[in-house]
C-alpha cells in the first residue's frame, strides 16, 4: 500500500483487537519515529501496553476498546508552532501506520493526560497522542464539506495537482470532523491556513500533509 492509497483507506477506529503488535512492526514504526524525530526536532515517543492512558471517564464516553498502545506527540517552542508540528509528522505516521495493517485514531481530549507515559521535559509541550493497534473494525468515512468551503480557487482554475491536492486534505482527520481550514493560491504557490476551531493547529499540520502528499507541492 502506498501512501496515498493510505489516505483513501484509512478512518478512525477506537476499537482494538486485544493483541500485541508484532516485534517486527513495532521496529518499523520506532524507525519512522526516530526519522520523524530527526527531521522535526520533536520528541515522539512509542508507548506500548499502558491501560491506564485510556482508563478515563471520557476515553469510555468515546467507546476506546482495547486501547493500550500509543503515539505521544511531543515537542518544544511556541505552542501553535509545535501542535502543527506534531500534526504534520503525527500525520505521516497515521498513514504509515496504515501501509503496516495497524488501524489509528487521533486523540486530543479523550485520555488522561495526567496518566501518559511518555516523558515530557519541562520545555516541552503533550499535544495529544494517537491510539494505535490491530483494529477490531476498519473504520467508516468521515463526511467532507464541499470543495467550496475550504478552498476560494475557482474550479476551473485549478491545476490537477492543485485538484488532487485538495481532494486529498478533505480527506484529512480534523476535530470533531470541523474541517476549519482555507486552503489558496498564491503566486502560483498553494497557502494553507487554520480558521478559528478546537485544535485548529494540530489540523492544520495534518492537512497540510494530505495536500503535500497528493500534489507533490509544499504549503505555506
Amino acid at each position: 500500500m502506498t501512501i496515498l492509497e493510505a489516505i483513501r483507506s484509512r478512518h478512525s477506529v477506537r476499537r482494538y483487537k486485544a493483541a500485541p503488535i508484532e516485534t517486527e512492526l513495532i521496529e518499523k514504526l520506532n524507525q519512522e519515529i526516530t526519522a520523524c524525530n530527526e527531521e522535526s526536532g520533536l520528541h515522539i515517543q512509542l508507548i506500548l501496553n499502558d491501560p491506564e492512558c485510556f482508563d478515563t471517564l471520557f476515553a469510555h464516553y468515546g467507546r476506546f476498546e482495547n486501547a493500550v498502545n500509543y503515539i505521544a506527540l511531543v515537542g518544544s517552542g511556541p505552542k501553535d508552532e509545535v501542535y502543527e508540528r506534531c500534526g504534520y509528522y503525527g500525520e505521516r505516521l497515521v498513514l504509515f501506520a496504515e501501509t503496516l495493517g495497524l488501524k489509528t485514531c487521533w486523540v486530543a481530549g479523550s485520555y488522561g493526560k495526567g496518566k501518559c507515559k511518555a516523558v515530557v521535559n519541562d520545555d516541552e509541550k503533550l499535544a495529544c497522542v494517537i491510539s494505535i493497534g490491530y483494529g477490531a473494525t476498519d473504520g467508516v468515512p468521515h463526511r467532507s464539506k464541499p470543495v467550496s468551503k475550504v478552498c476560494n480557487v475557482k474550479a476551473e482554475e485549478m491545476p490537477d495537482w492543485f485538484r488532487e491536492g485538495v481532494e486529498a486534505a478533505l480527506l484529512a482527520p480534523t476535530a470533531i470532523n470541523q474541517q476549519q481550514f482555507l486552503i489558496s493560491l498564491a503566486d502560483g504557490e498553494p497557502v494553507i491556513k487554520a480558521k478559528r476551531g478546537p485544535y485548529n493547529r494540530i489540523d492544520l499540520g495534518i492537512v497540510k500533509y494530505h495536500f503535500e502528499v497528493a500534489s507533490g507541492r509544499k504549503c505555506k
